[in-house]
């Protein structure tokens, strides 16, 4: 087994203390032993190791141990001379100096201590401010420690612009970009820092900017950042290819997720489980991480006074972002439960209830097929989203991605065409046998009579909201009990996500949305509709149904 003095420091204090680490850090260590550092065709570069950790404490920061760790592992190569590692996903609370490594490493990677002639970099963010954070880093290290060339004498290391820093030596260029990705290049990088990624609307960004990697030796890509708000983003999709990691084994991205966060909401109560979230917090800490605990501890007791600003504590102090249950449908673990896969062929013939929800016709539109196998509620859906739309609001979410897998169109319309719904019904009929469609009111004086053309039994829902009490329980132990079945269907979790649960002094329950514009929930409004005559579907399940019409062959 190879090893350095860096990692096994590291790992001997989480194996000695794991009380102290959260459940990825200890997983990541039984991946490294058990699927890396086992391995007799990878080394460790230690002199660019040494380089570089001397170049970040001169010119930056006295590095913490978890820095080390990481570092060493920049600079792992198998037999011939590839990185074993080529991305890095790099997440902790706010504060953890995420943007201060990932600046002295860029400085270091366009120097001649790393040696590598045109190794350009660009840091990418959604905002300009963000993007110039290691950009202005680097660019004050330089004016400081006097290492700017001076064309009248010749002298120093790095040639400065404002937009652009250039080593005398190597040629390599560093720079940075917004999320802007129609109109970037993605050019010919080294390395390409991806910086606030739980702000990134889908994987276009990154596609553009590391299609140019492995043009140039030791393409590394960094990805960091601290929990949001946006669910099934880009962020939520790192953590799961991490976990997918650490349970497998199975790492073709080469990707090194160092993830820290509590493992828990109810750890926060005390201030000793806080090391999970930030690793500066570990023992002994600096005078910077004694100061940053004292701000995190006096934002922690200033929520008896401020309660509401639990959920940004929770997502930025301790990064683990908390169900509020008075605002939230479900936890995200219960609405990621409803990726189990429907069972097309056994639902085939089948009873159905549809919905539909047409209310948002200048923006989106939902419908959907409601299917019973004994307690779970199989969910078959679609939706539309006027084109127009998308433009001005300018969602999160890769929304475009989602047309592409065929859960939404995307329409170039003034208003969705009631059209398309009968025509998705119809078309669904020839497969399943919808009992009846139930919508809401409004716009159903232009939409019934197309679907009861059509030769499908209607039922309008004068009040939705006020069945909403009556469906609560059946919803809240869908949820609970994972009988809510979507398939891999991240707008429907997308739409469950954006839900809004008010409870009023009955303790009734309504279903509203968090946002009018930007949070949609049309799909899971068009399953409440659908939700509401379950009941007369028959209680057996698919299988008792499909054995009993065997039986007649």
């Amino acid at each position: 087994m190879i090893s350095h003095q860096y990692i096994d420091e590291y790992m001997l204090d989480i194996k000695q203390h794991p009380e102290n680490f959260n459940r990825e850090r200890i997983d990541l260590v039984d991946y490294l032993e058990s699927h890396v550092l086992n391995r007799d065709d990878i080394h460790f570069d230690n002199q660019r190791i040494e380089d570089c950790a001397r170049w970040i404490e001169r010119h930056f920061f006295k590095l913490e141990s978890f820095q080390k760790f990481i570092i060493a592992f920049v600079f792992l190569y198998d037999s011939k001379d590839r990185l074993v590692f080529r991305s890095f996903f790099i997440t902790m609370s706010r504060g953890g100096g995420k943007n201060g490594l990932i600046s002295a490493l860029s400085s270091f990677f366009i120097s001649d201590l790393n040696g590598i002639e045109a190794y350009d970099g660009v840091v990418v963010a959604n905002s300009e401010k963000q993007a110039k954070t290691s950009f202005k880093d680097i660019y004050s290290m330089i004016k400081r420690d006097g290492m700017e060339f001076d064309r009248r004498t010749k002298t120093g290391v790095f040639e400065l612009t404002k937009v652009l820093i250039r080593s005398i030596s190597t040629q390599s260029e560093f720079d940075y970009a917004t999320s802007n990705a129609s109109t970037k290049d993605g050019g010919r990088h080294g390395f390409v820092i991806f910086d606030e990624i739980h702000e990134y609307e889908s994987s276009e960004l990154v596609n553009v900017f590391t299609e140019g990697l492995g043009k140039k030796a030791d393409p590394r890509s960094f990805f960091i950042g601290t929990n949001g708000f946006v669910r099934e983003g880009f962020y939520d999709a790192k953590m799961e290819q991490s976990h997918e990691i650490f349970k497998t084994g199975q790492n073709e991205s080469k990707m090194f997720p160092f993830i820290c966060k509590l493992d828990n909401t109810e750890e926060v109560s005390n201030p000793e489980n806080w090391q999970k979230a930030q690793p500066m917090f570990h023992e002994p800490m600096s005078e910077y991480a004694e100061e940053l605990f004292d701000t995190v501890k006096g934002e922690y007791y200033s929520l008896k006074v401020e309660p509401t600003r639990r959920q940004s504590f929770m997502t930025k102090r301790m990064n683990l972002p908390e169900v509020n249950l008075e605002q939230d449908v479900a936890s995200k673990e219960e609405i990621l439960a409803t990726n189990q896969p429907i069972p097309y062929e056994t639902i085939e013939g089948a009873e159905c209830i549809g919905g539909v929800d047409f209310g948002s016709v200048r923006d989106f539109t939902s419908v959907g097929l409601l299917f019973r196998d004994g307690d779970r509620k199989i969910w078959l859906s679609h939706s539309w989203a006027r084109k127009e739309y998308l433009e001005w609001a300018n969602l999160k979410p890769p929304i475009k991605e989602w047309a592409q897998r065929g859960l939404l169109d995307i329409v170039d319309e003034p208003s969705i065409n009631p059209q398309h719904v009968v025509d998705w019904f119809y078309e669904q009929s020839q497969t399943y046998t919808i009992k009846k469609i139930i919508m809401d009111q409004y716009k159903a004086d232009i939409l019934r009579p197309l679907l009861e053309e059509a030769g499908f039994e209607i039922e309008v829902l004068k009040k939705p909201s006020a069945i909403h009490p009556r469906l609560a329980p059946v919803v809240d132990s869908s949820f609970a009990n994972h009988t809510f079945i979507w398939d891999d269907n991240p707008l429907m979790r997308w739409y469950a996500h954006n839900v809004l649960v008010k409870v009023d002094k009955e303790g009734n329950k309504k279903y509203l949305k968090k946002d009018e514009h930007r949070h949609k929930t049309d799909g899971f409004q068009a399953m409440l509709h659908a939700l509401t005559r379950f009941d007369e579907l028959d209680e057996s399940s698919l299988d008792d149904q499909l054995d009993y019409l065997l039986g007649f062959m």
